[in-house]
């Protein structure tokens, strides 16, 4: 089965056919922390007569020195009347420092674009989409001004769109006092994500003090103070269930034990009651 690429998007050119410039760029679009925009050539590029289109790396000036990414993409004409007809190539590319830039010449013929009743240009528009799978980043990605590991970039990038307002009045412009401020708040998440049972009291203490180094750097973390309460009252619950556990297998084994006398009593009483039922016989009468 085919994998699924990581995002699409869409970008329509509107009065394509009347573009004067020679080339055109996207809106800046993410994905998985990773700027990308898409660069057009409406009459061709290097004189060819076709659509040129190629998928950049957004700002890569600013990204760190080795930074690499090795990225499998499609790039897709949308014919509007009949999506089978359209025009889609498909690669793999490493970007890189000397490629930040990749994609085709000859995307589609331009006479084929302009075409009376091609499908591809309707009401003046023309439709393309791109479809990113990133396979492989090396060096830091910036997500919202922050430097991020590639490891670290998914779970970040979920933290942000789930709660977008968690840096907005973060001021620091140090670069590496953001990275090591965002290092923490990760690691004060992985600490919640323990099973309580591994977390000790002093954890919980720790996560608090960096709860408090963190607002004070102006992080909004109204949502993970709540987190750190309900682990806290789950440690409780946990301890509580604990000692409870322990009192009711002690009671288990009292009464196995209590049980296990009353079995053996029992079993003597049986015996008993047999013997004093049981007839004397004639010879021990006589002895």
């Amino acid at each position: 089965m085919e994998k699924k690429f990581d995002k699409k998007f869409t970008w329509v050119l509107k009065d394509f056919s009347s573009l004067k410039s020679k080339n055109i760029f996207s809106d800046i679009f993410v994905v998985r922390g990773c700027k990308w925009r898409l660069n057009a050539y409406p009459k061709g590029n290097k004189g060819h007569n076709h659509l040129s289109l190629f998928l950049e790396v957004a700002g890569y000036g600013s990204l760190p020195s080795g930074w690499r990414r090795h990225v499998r993409y499609r790039l897709i004409v949308v014919n509007q009347r009949s999506e089978t007809l359209s025009r889609q190539l498909e690669v793999q590319n490493w970007f890189d420092e000397k490629s930040d830039n990749w994609g085709f010449s000859s995307m589609l013929s331009l006479d084929e674009i302009n075409a009376k009743d091609s499908g591809f240009l309707v009401n003046g528009e023309l439709k393309i989409v791109v479809e990113i799978d990133i396979l492989e980043i090396i060096g830091k990605v910036d997500v919202n001004e922050f430097h991020l590991l590639s490891s670290q970039v998914e779970s970040v990038s979920r933290m942000f769109e789930k709660h977008p307002e968690t840096a907005s009045e973060v001021h620091l412009k140090n670069p590496n006092l953001r990275t090591g401020y965002m290092s923490l708040l990760l690691s004060l998440i992985d600490t919640l994500c323990q099973s309580p049972h591994k977390l000790h009291k002093d954890d919980l203490n720790e996560a608090y003090y960096a709860l408090e180094s963190l607002t004070d750097a102006g992080f909004r973390l109204d949502w993970l103070e709540k987190k750190i309460s309900q682990v806290s009252e789950r440690k409780e619950k946990e301890k509580d269930g604990e000692i409870r556990r322990q009192e009711i297998e002690k009671e288990l084994k009292d009464l196995k034990e209590k049980c296990s006398d009353l079995e053996a009593q029992l079993e003597k009483e049986k015996s008993e009651a047999l013997a004093a039922k049981t007839p004397i016989s004639f010879d021990d009468i006589i002895q």
